[in-house]
């Protein structure tokens, strides 16, 4: 009978102690970090032990100066193949519409994108970074910021009503920099968003996705290796480059080797001399009162199409008097 009562009270305490080891493992398992929580601390960890971006002197290791006084008063060197890193990007604008690309328009070169905005519209910085222009230009882009990242990018922000910036100013990535506006040489309420590289444009639809609100990919690869004076002239080129004067360079397009994001491989560079511009012969017209887009093409003997394509615009691009068009 004894051994009994000891045996079914060995089995009880038995079970016990299982039942106290699976709530126990229960509890650390509860306990224990998920994937993504475990995910999470790694990546706490690794911020930790990046060294801070110094954003009083913003990629110092390409540009060797600091200039208040114009948007082309840069200097220093682009190295071989260096990627742009995009990471850590705010859109400066919620809009998704494009109103006119990068290139020709209009007989003259369009250095950046037009983004509709309205007046008063807030306008954000692209990137972390240092205000280093904050100017009115009548004749172009009216008042306008530009800002240096540490990326190595310089981003400027035009035709805006007000600035709410001022030079030296450190700014984070989504910070308010100005209002949508439509000052200066506008023809209607837009931000005009250009993306330089040592003063010099590149497209930012190659970078930047307005349709999708996002970038396209994580860097973007740049082949220059070139030093750029103080005045924005090309001192010298590399191999990879083609040769231009440093004289011929106010006239001339700069050669600035750009791929695609890292994963695309597309290269997309050519420079254009003043002796090539001048071989071919250029027509353009001052569009008068009366003047459609079909009067126009079919005086200089070309198709809508073709107009459109020459100028950048399309065939529902509302013309006003006094606006040039390319016709040949």
């Amino acid at each position: 009978m004894i051994l009994k009562v000891l045996t079914k009270t060995l089995g009880v305490a038995l079970i016990s102690m299982v039942s106290v080891s699976a709530v126990a493992q229960d509890l650390i398992a509860r306990q224990a970090p998920s994937d993504k929580k475990l995910k999470e601390i790694k990546n706490v960890t690794l911020v930790n032990t990046i060294a801070p971006v110094d954003l009083q002197n913003p990629a110092a290791d390409i540009y060797t100066d600091w200039d208040n006084s114009g948007i082309s008063k840069v200097a220093g060197c682009v190295p071989s193949d260096y990627n742009v890193d995009l990471r850590g990007f705010y859109m400066p604008t919620p809009s998704r519409k494009v109103t006119s690309n990068f290139g020709p328009r209009w007989g003259r070169r369009h250095e950046g994108l037009d983004i509709k905005v309205y007046i008063g519209d807030t306008i954000r910085a692209a990137f972390d970074g240092k205000v280093r222009l904050v100017k009115y230009n009548r004749g172009g882009y009216g008042y306008y910021v530009l800002i240096r990242h540490p990326n190595g990018l310089e981003t400027l922000y035009g035709h805006m009503s007000k600035q709410i910036v001022k030079e030296n100013q450190i700014v984070k990535a989504g910070d308010p920099i100005g209002l949508g506006g439509n000052t200066g040489r506008s023809y209607g309420s837009h931000l005009h968003f250009e993306t330089r590289l040592l003063g010099k444009p590149i497209d930012p639809a190659r970078m930047f996705d307005f349709a999708n609100q996002d970038v396209t990919g994580d860097f973007y690869s740049v082949r220059a290796g070139r030093t750029i004076k103080g005045d924005g002239a090309v001192a010298r080129t590399n191999a990879n480059i083609m040769a231009m004067e440093a004289e011929n360079t106010a006239d001339s397009e700069v050669a600035v080797a750009v791929e695609s994001p890292v994963a695309n491989n597309e290269v997309v560079a050519t420079k254009t001399s003043r002796a090539a511009k001048s071989s071919a012969r250029k027509v353009t017209y001052r569009v008068k009162n009366g003047d459609n887009l079909y009067t126009i093409a079919r005086r200089h003997g070309i198709t809508v199409d073709k107009l459109c394509r020459l100028n950048n615009i399309t065939s529902k691009t509302i013309i006003h008097k006094g606006l040039v068009l390319k016709c040949s």
